[in-house]
């Protein structure tokens, strides 16, 4: 395996990557896919909007997929995600997280693109309600 894509298929979480244990806790993809669609109902409205857009054009663009590696992570990323969710009405809120340096060092140059597009089209979004129209 050439070493550009040992590094991609390297773990990005903290502690080592185990086949056995990430294959016991992941969920086959359409079970997945329709828990992170029920997943975002608790969000709020624009949260749910453009997450649900998000996941139905990435796994429709994973859907013809057969390395077994890239199946294995794609699957892992999406389930890390679904456990930072709230899973409920009464669930904590969704506040997201920054994204860990090694995982931004060990993006290609066409990911670092998607996430500047995304970055700028997320920003018009989320722009802070300044504390006089709060009332």
């Amino acid at each position: 395996m050439r070493v550009t894509l040992r590094r991609l298929a390297e773990s990005i979480s903290s502690r080592p990557f185990n086949v056995r244990e990430a294959s016991a806790s992941l969920y086959p993809p359409v079970p997945l896919y329709r828990r992170l669609l029920r997943a975002h109902r608790y969000l709020p409205h624009e949260m749910r909007s453009l997450g649900d857009v998000y996941v139905k054009a990435e796994f429709h663009r994973h859907k013809q997929v057969t390395n077994p590696v890239h199946i294995m992570g794609f699957l892992t990323q999406w389930k890390m995600y679904l456990d930072e969710l709230p899973n409920g009405p009464d669930g904590r809120s969704f506040t997201g997280k920054k994204l860990d340096p090694t995982v931004f060092e060990k993006m290609s140059n066409e990911q670092l693109g998607q996430l500047y597009e995304f970055m700028h089209a997320t920003k018009e979004l989320w722009k802070p309600v300044p504390e006089e129209d709060k009332s």
